[in-house]
């Protein structure tokens, strides 16, 4: 048995080690409260589902490939869903049928549009598979705009605005303005599966309050 002057030492330098021990790596996942004017609380399905669609300016676009057999067939394009400031929620597309996304559609319109909170750098570190790093898919009709309707020329300042160069893009090229119809929606932000939300619930989100803010 080590006499009581070793015990105290012994002691002692235990305690040394725990209070300059590093502490433990913290969990892979996100404060449950967002900051205010931030990502909106995992609570909030309607509000973050929303917050990703206005962020965001790129996604992947899936089509009913005609060229593969009807395989699935993603593709990563630039899209708007409002004016910086005045976001409304349904994606607008810039395309022409030289890429096979504006093909398929125009054959089948069968779509869905996938948006991840990673690209917009507020995940931190985690991977992006991660349910504390928000995804949303919509899923609906792929629908080409009348170019010389009221919607065309809200949809032309809404991409134009967030994405510049387009306008500048080949007039022989016959880009033409695509809008996704949503008819699904399905969104993982936070540990629990899938959040439900409407496309009403969606669509309808702050309706009576001050349009959501985009980047």
């Amino acid at each position: 048995m080590l006499p009581p002057a070793h015990l105290l030492v012994v002691a002692v330098g235990a305690a040394l080690l725990l209070a300059f021990r590093p502490p433990l790596p913290a969990l892979a996942a996100r404060p449950i409260v967002a900051a205010a004017g931030g990502k909106p609380a995992p609570t909030e399905a309607a509000a973050t589902a929303r917050w990703l669609a206005a962020q965001n300016t790129w996604g992947v676009l899936s089509t009913i490939s005609s060229d593969l057999s009807g395989a699935p067939f993603g593709n990563v394009v630039s899209y708007s869903d409002g004016v910086p400031g005045e976001s409304h929620g349904i994606p607008y597309f810039y395309l022409t049928t030289l890429d096979p996304t504006a093909r398929d559609a125009l054959e089948d319109e069968r779509t869905s549009f996938t948006l991840s909170e990673f690209p917009l750098g507020t995940c931190g570190k985690i991977d992006p598979e991660n349910p504390t790093c928000a995804k949303l898919t919509l899923t609906g009709k792929l629908k080409l705009i009348d170019p010389q309707s009221s919607e065309a020329d809200l949809a032309k300042e809404a991409l134009f605005t967030k994405h510049p160069e387009m306008e500048g893009w080949p007039k022989n090229h016959h880009f033409q303005i695509f809008k996704l119809e949503i008819k699904n929606i399905f969104l993982i932000d936070w540990f629990g599966g899938p959040k439900p939300i409407s496309p009403t619930e969606y669509l309808e989100y702050e309706k009576n309050r001050a349009l959501l803010k985009s980047s």
